[in-house]
């Protein structure tokens, strides 16, 4: 399945600015596509999960404000890489003006934050082993594109009657294929093994093309389909 670029959810908020109904849908779904990933980002920025979430919520209620993606491009970037810098600014601007809270009428205030106190940004000290917000966004980013294209592909298979082959073979497009003989997916489907192989390698084209379609939806030109999808191998390797 493929799609033209000029009707991507991506570039139909971007070519209208936010100011029609299929453009507001277009972005709301896009929201919807990175809301995990935004939550990974703020988690390794400091905050607790609670307070990252509520802090996703409020994001994304500014982006989806009227005016608030006015300067989103497609030709210029993806929305992936958009996002970010918004996000960072978003961050960023919330912190300093948590901090500026605290340090009201003059008085002088300890900065470390205890990890229970949910008040604030609700900030912990960092810990240097864990991924940085940038790598936490894209990895989480990796992920839900992934879980993305496999419910697009459950779907798929589901509405042409082939529920049966979808479960006897989802293992082969995870990390479960090494406990799963393949001996045993023929025997549930009545098919030989050579059969299998082939559905196999079928199942796993078909999943491709689908991390490829969900990925169109988010940049405004096809060459920058393949430069997405080798940031996301890169993001499941780190």
């Amino acid at each position: 399945m493929t799609h033209s670029f000029h009707d991507t959810r991506w570039t139909l908020v971007s070519r209208s600015r936010g100011d029609d109904a299929q453009a507001r849908v277009a972005l709301s779904e896009l929201c919807a596509a990175y809301y995990a990933p935004v939550v990974a980002f703020l988690r390794r920025d400091g905050r607790v999960e609670d307070v990252a979430r509520d802090l996703a919520h409020d994001f994304f209620a500014k982006l989806l404000a009227g005016g608030a993606i006015d300067g989103a491009d497609p030709l210029r970037g993806k929305f992936r890489s958009y996002l970010l810098t918004a996000l960072k600014r978003f961050a960023a601007d919330r912190r300093a003006r948590d901090h500026a809270a605290k340090r009201g009428g003059g008085q002088v205030h300890a900065v470390i934050e205890h990890e229970a106190d949910a008040t604030g940004a609700g900030l912990q000290i960092a810990d240097a082993t864990v991924d940085a917000p940038d790598a936490a966004f894209d990895r989480q980013w990796a992920l839900t594109v992934l879980a993305r294209a496999m419910g697009r592909l459950e779907s798929e298979m589901r509405a042409e009657g082939k529920s049966d082959h979808f479960d006897a073979l989802k293992p082969w497009l995870t990390a479960e294929a090494d406990a799963t003989p393949q001996s045993e997916a023929a025997a549930k489907l009545s098919m030989s093994v050579e059969a299998v192989k082939v559905a196999i390698h079928r199942l796993r084209k078909r999943f491709r093309e689908a991390v490829k379609e969900e990925i169109a939806q988010t940049v405004g030109q096809a060459g920058d389909v393949r430069e997405e999808l080798d940031a996301l191998m890169g993001a499941l390797r780190r």
